[in-house]
């Protein structure tokens, strides 16, 4: 899955959390979930929850942390989906 299909699956998931329509319309990896879409810190869990569901992954607390933008999302599901634990 590259960047732009895991783009795709990322603003499908924060659709219902996010505050901000145009900031979603306009959704790329420099988007902050919190700054941009107004996703507030409890619903940033239901993201994240989200997306443990949508791609069969487990992110631990110390990446859960980190998983404030599209980017770091990415990187994230990329490097679980791959198995690599970075800290």
């Amino acid at each position: 899955m590259d960047k732009k299909e895991l783009i795709t699956e990322l603003k499908t998931i924060v659709t219902p959390y996010a505050q901000d329509p145009e900031a979603l319309d306009n959704i790329g990896e420099d988007t902050d979930f919190i700054k941009d879409l107004k996703i507030n810190s409890a619903n940033l869990v239901d993201v994240v929850l989200d997306v443990e569901e949508k791609f069969g992954i487990e992110i631990d607390n110390d990446s859960m942390a980190k998983m404030l933008s599209v980017k770091a999302a990415i990187e994230i599901i990329e490097d679980k989906l791959a198995g690599v634990d970075r800290k």
